[in-house]
């Protein structure tokens, strides 16, 4: 499974799945996933779908925004599990707010975890550090885990460390961070920080990718 770090929060799994498409507008997927309504998360998400016919998966307020300006949309709630083609994915809790660029509720923020023929990620959102973060490790023990670690929006470096001991997961990408001045953090004491407890840290510049 190959995961393409966009940049940001953004990311594209294998050539068929696109997450908080910030930045995003000359990639395509089958399906796009949104953890919540911010522009740097929705991000260009309405205008590929509307472009290519993908489908947005997001929480449903959300999703019925993007319906209303033409994209193709299906919403679900926290909690659900939906099926693809690929494999499912699950809405998950995340802390944070969510409203669209033009100033409408985009409905919950959310994580997601997804299981792609039986590889496991979980893509935290925005958040701050929570202790649904050791259920969702106890429940769906991720492999990967991508986790915000910019702080001033989201949790810092040391908060994603004890998110990724919580999720029990084998490897961390780090992501939101050093895209505005309110976030730059020095990723190498993240990854140094993770190595001491024991996990591995990838870390990628836009447009690169790992295969896991």
């Amino acid at each position: 499974m190959k995961i393409t770090f966009i940049g940001h929060s953004a990311f594209k799994i294998n050539d068929s799945i696109l997450i908080d498409p910030f930045m995003a507008g000359n990639h395509t997927a089958n399906d796009i996933l949104l953890t919540h309504a911010h522009g740097d998360h929705l991000g260009d998400a309405i205008e590929i779908s509307r472009k290519t016919g993908a489908k947005i998966t997001a929480i449903f307020e959300l999703a019925n925004y993007c319906a209303e300006k033409g994209a193709k949309a299906q919403g679900v709630n926290i909690g659900g599990k939906v099926p693809f083609s690929w494999g499912s994915a699950y809405w998950l809790p995340a802390r944070h707010s969510s409203s669209t660029p033009d100033g409408k509720y985009g409905g919950e923020p959310a994580s997601i975890f997804l299981n792609i023929n039986g590889k496991k990620i979980y893509h935290a959102g925005d958040t701050g550090l929570h202790y649904d973060m050791k259920m969702i490790g106890e429940l769906y023990k991720p492999d990967v885990a991508l986790l915000p670690i910019g702080g001033f929006y989201t949790m810092g470096v040391d908060e994603a460390v004890k998110a990724a001991q919580w999720l029990d997961c084998n490897k961390v990408i780090p992501m939101h961070y050093n895209t505005f001045p309110a976030i730059q953090v020095d990723v190498l004491d993240f990854k140094a920080k993770i190595e001491a407890v024991g996990k591995e840290c990838i870390i990628l510049k836009p447009s690169e990718n790992v295969e896991v």
